[in-house]
């Protein structure tokens, strides 16, 4: 069975889009730890980030560097993050976050709850930025 990312890549489930090329999907994560949290997966699903094949694996942090720069531009933060669990759904992915400190990446801080009118604009103001 396809993992969720892999329906949302397919456009079998919504999601709020932010950029997206032959290989690769990026999008808001909808329990985000901050506000322009984005999920940048590949569009082959492969369950662990080790796995993924080393030209998809480098070409990966390229394609994610604008959309740093861009949540960079979108909030104001000392940087943008980047983690990489896997353990909540199989399929590689890394989220990118606009953090102040390291704890701005603990995941097992509450999550926001967005409505849909924010969601949407926090997904205009990273494309806008790109």
């Amino acid at each position: 069975m396809a993992s969720i990312f892999s329906r949302i890549i397919a456009g079998e489930i919504p999601s709020y889009k932010i950029a997206e090329d032959d290989r690769f999907f990026a999008f808001l994560d909808i329990a985000p730890l901050r506000e322009g949290h984005v999920l940048v997966v590949p569009k082959n699903e492969t369950d662990k980030i080790f796995d993924v094949d080393n030209d998809i694996l480098a070409r990966w942090l390229v394609f994610a560097k604008p959309i740093a720069k861009a949540i960079e531009r979108s909030f104001p933060c000392n940087r943008c993050g980047i983690s990489v669990i896997g353990l909540e759904v199989p399929h590689a992915h890394m989220h990118l976050v606009p953090i102040d400190s390291a704890d701005d990446l603990n995941f097992t801080r509450p999550k926001l709850k967005l409505e849909v009118r924010e969601m949407e604009e926090i997904q205009q103001k990273i494309i806008a930025n790109l």
